[in-house]
């Protein structure tokens, strides 16, 4: 199948297209990106898509390599510029270590 990108217009109701937006906002992505994940999610499609990609990097997957690497000592926490929007952190809740960034060690 070949994969194409076509442009559409979709008539949205007025508060849909608010909460589009605003959930959109609170992901950190255009609202093309969000209804792009949303029609994927809701086809079928990002499952089979995410599959396929798994399927793909395992079939080349170096153990060893993997395991050297998630064996190595830890550095410094994540640039401000490299941690999750505050709204993704309050979704992740509160005391996620992952989501503010603090040490996992």
């Amino acid at each position: 199948m070949k994969s194409s990108n076509e442009t559409w217009s979709v008539k949205l109701p007025g508060s849909l297209e608010g909460a589009v937006a605003a959930a959109a906002r609170e992901d950190g992505v255009s609202v093309e990106h969000y209804v792009t994940r949303a029609v994927a999610r809701a086809t079928g499609r990002s499952a089979a898509a995410t599959k396929a990609f798994f399927d793909g990097r395992a079939a080349g997957a170096e153990i060893e390599e993997a395991r050297r690497l998630l064996d190595r000592p830890g550095g410094a926490p994540p640039a401000p510029e490299d941690r999750l929007p505050e709204a993704r952190r309050e979704r992740a809740g509160e005391d996620s270590r992952i989501a503010t960034g603090d040490s996992v060690a």
